[in-house]
């Protein structure tokens, strides 16, 4: 994602919009409770990272993988696939949260 979420946050804040929102504070508390786990194919150098929210509600999948088996190294994977994972779930939390909101204060206008 091109934007830096707590730039985006404090901008809002200064401008004091106040109408009910998905706050990054909101989602920060789901990403504590995301769980990880991970998946390294045997034979590949693909590692998987798969978020769940809570353990059991599947978000986002991060993945990462090298083209010489020389260079796998399954921390750097894990590592870099867990990052991908976690933003991508943020990004779907975001996505999620902000249309049970829309709902909840209304939904379509015009049904």
């Amino acid at each position: 994602m091109s934007h830096n979420d707590e730039a985006m946050e404090q901008e809002i804040q200064e401008k004091n919009l106040e109408a009910p929102r998905v706050t990054l504070a909101y989602i920060n508390g789901l990403m504590d409770q995301m769980q990880y786990r991970f998946e390294q194919p045997p034979g590949t150098t693909s590692t998987f990272c798969h978020a769940f929210l809570k353990g059991s509600f599947y978000l986002a999948t991060g993945r990462t993988a090298c083209a010489s088996l020389a260079n796998f190294d399954e921390e750097l994977g894990r590592k870099y696939a867990q990052q991908e994972a976690a933003q991508l779930a943020k990004d779907k939390l975001f996505e999620l949260e902000g249309y049970r909101l829309w709902i909840d204060l209304g939904g379509p206008v015009n049904g």
